[in-house]
């Protein structure tokens, strides 16, 4: 039977969408067909939808042609006759996922749900706002989908906006009045999301909506601890603007002066200069120390940036401060330029 050629001709299928329709459908032909009983829904017609869609589906030129919304389409069509409400949820998510406007409205016409989960417990529109597409995240509420639902994690679909750096879509759910407080996995917000991507505009969209600089996710770490220990200048003077205190207190004591100090793997070290500036402009006490006793001096000096040592002692460090197991700096230092740029012992 056709259905059953179906079945070898849809393993070669390079759209694995369709592939997946195909093979399900025909499997259901055959063992029909086996059973002596193939069903009104399997009729000449439906084989002959069956074979065109497999040749479209083997022709290079015409697939690519008609796109991920297009085969999405086309395994809807196939299934329909017997689709489920949980198949055309899924079909709903995968359209969001893809940007498919078209079909999305042509789903929720039939009854897909907005209030669907997919199994990490996220909504339609958080698979729109983290893929970028505005056009369904404006539809999608407009249709009454829950703003601020949350998935499994706590993310809602401003957190899968701001990590996912979409920026529109960040602007569209903050007019809507998304909460932009609201943290997703390890309680961190949509800010320091934005702040570690070092997505400065959606950074000050957030800000601009009452986003609150100072909430700590569970390792005490918040958007100006990304932000610093990365060395992004502009979202660290944009967090200072909004009233972040410059000598604040994050986990194990650092500040964000230390952070800098002890930044991340892979910072530019003129970014990093020009951040430590920033904070001793505003401030920052120099010689604070942390839960260890230790300064942003002794932290760049274990870190063996001589670059950053150099630049804190011209604005002041103490090189004699020791921490609580007696070492300074020099002690710390784990190369030979910031062995050479910090001062002998008194």
């Amino acid at each position: 039977m056709i259905g059953c050629l179906s079945e070898r001709v849809s393993s070669q299928n390079r759209f694995p969408l369709l592939r997946d329709a195909l093979s399900a459908l025909s499997g259901r032909v055959c063992e029909a067909a086996r059973m002596r009983d193939v069903p009104r829904r399997f009729s000449f017609l439906h084989s002959t939808a069956l074979l065109v869609a497999i040749v479209i589906g083997a022709t290079p030129g015409r697939a690519a042609e008609s796109g991920a919304c297009r085969e999405l389409e086309i395994k809807l069509d196939l299934i329909k006759p017997q689709i489920t409400s949980v198949e055309t949820n899924q079909t709903l998510f995968a359209s969001a996922d893809r940007g498919c406007e078209a079909l999305a409205r042509r789903l929720l016409a039939d009854g897909a749900s907005l209030e669907a989960r997919d199994r990490l417990g996220a909504m339609p529109l958080a698979h729109a706002a983290r893929a970028g597409y505005a056009g369904l995240v404006e539809l999608f509420l407009q249709k009454g989908a829950a703003i601020d639902a949350r998935n499994l994690a706590g993310s809602t679909a401003l957190y899968a906006a701001a990590e996912s750096q979409r920026a529109d879509a960040v602007d569209l759910l903050l007019r809507a009045s998304a909460n932009p407080n609201l943290p997703g996995r390890s309680g961190v917000t949509p800010l320091a999301a934005a702040a570690f991507a070092g997505n400065e505009p959606i950074v000050a969209l957030l800000l601009a909506r009452g986003a609150d600089p100072n909430v700590k996710d569970t390792t005490g770490k918040t958007a100006m601890t990304y932000a610093a220990a990365r060395g992004l200048d502009g979202i660290v003077r944009r967090l200072l603007d909004a009233g972040v205190p410059v000598d604040a207190r994050y986990g194990n004591d650092l500040t964000a002066l230390m952070w800098a100090a002890g930044h991340a793997e892979g910072a530019d070290p003129a970014a990093t200069s020009v951040v430590i500036g920033l904070l001793l402009d505003r401030g920052a006490t120099v010689d604070a120390v942390d839960n260890r006793g230790r300064t942003a001096l002794m932290i760049a000096a274990e870190l063996g940036d001589a670059a950053t040592v150099d630049a804190l002692l011209k604005r002041g460090a103490d090189a004699a401060k020791r921490d609580r197991q007696g070492r300074t700096a020099l002690d710390l230092a784990i190369s030979e330029p910031v062995r050479a740029a910090l001062p002998a012992p008194r």
